[in-house]
């Protein structure tokens, strides 16, 4: 059992990282679990807790604290009316079903296998968060028929591949089929959600090697890292919400991108020491 100092320090800082990721979610849109997953490797690590399912408990946990992260938020934009509830219900099923399988892959994969799809496709993110361009498009609306039952899946596959809400990928595509940026940061809260709640319920029920799982651990589900997280992100989010339709987020956009480009590398540089 880890020594009770090393525990407050963890505590301490779950505390910031929750609070951070919040703010996150609600300004950028990019879904708290992209700072959660990689902050939750640390903290399970610098525990001593290892092995080969540990990304699978940071995936997992993240996607749980994005449940009520995301209902947050949905919650703050719609008084705002900036969600659009016409995308989210056509999307809906696409994004369940993706979800649902991305559960049974990870479930699947070796935590070094996880890190380094984590890593490649945090890259991929952060480097269309730092040379996107606002005006790019794929299309002038929202795509139907066969390119949203490919495209919906997608989305909740990858987003539980990472351990994030709908923002990192929602986002953007959104945006490049010329949905406003306010209603695609608010929309993709709604995807979140959707991505996060089955996903989870099928986490809760993975087998973890009882060596290898901290404390108060339901399937890959830690419940101490998750209350604290949402102790901090149920405060901060509402406040990332506010700060998104106060001031341009541009400029903090590209500082987060260099920001998760750099944890990308090092979980690609951890994934292939493992």
């Amino acid at each position: 059992m880890p020594d009770t100092m090393l525990l407050i320090q963890m505590a301490v800082l779950l505390l910031v990282i929750g609070a951070f990721a919040g703010v996150l979610a609600g300004l950028l849109g990019v879904g708290g679990g992209i700072v959660l997953v990689p902050a939750f490797f640390y903290a399970f690590q610098t525990l001593g807790y290892g092995g080969d399912q540990l990304m699978q408990l940071c995936l997992a946990t993240s996607l749980a604290t994005i449940i009520v992260t995301s209902v947050r938020s949905v919650l703050s934009h719609n008084k705002k009316g900036a969600v659009d509830w016409d995308i989210l219900r056509s999307w809906a099923p696409g994004i369940v079903i993706g979800a649902v399988i991305g559960m049974f892959a990870v479930a699947g994969l070796r935590s070094s296998t996880l890190q380094a799809i984590f890593g490649v496709l945090a890259l991929i993110v952060g480097l269309y968060m730092g040379f996107g361009r606002a005006e790019w498009r794929l299309g002038q609306a929202m795509p139907r028929g066969i390119a949203r039952a490919t495209l919906s899946p997608s989305v909740g596959f990858l987003s539980v591949l990472m351990g994030i809400g709908g923002g990192s990928f929602g986002v953007p595509l959104m945006s490049l089929y010329n949905t406003p940026i306010h209603r695609a940061v608010a929309t993709a809260a709604g995807f979140g959600v959707l991505i996060a709640v089955p996903s989870v319920i099928g986490f809760l029920f993975v087998e973890i090697d009882p060596a290898t799982r901290p404390p108060f651990t339901i399937g890959a589900v830690n419940l101490v890292a998750f209350v604290l997280v949402i102790a901090m992100t149920l405060i901060t989010a509402p406040m990332g919400a506010r700060l998104a339709h106060a001031m341009d987020p541009k400029p903090l956009k590209r500082v987060f991108a260099i920001f998760l480009v750099l944890v990308a590398l090092n979980m690609l540089r951890k994934a292939m020491m493992g």
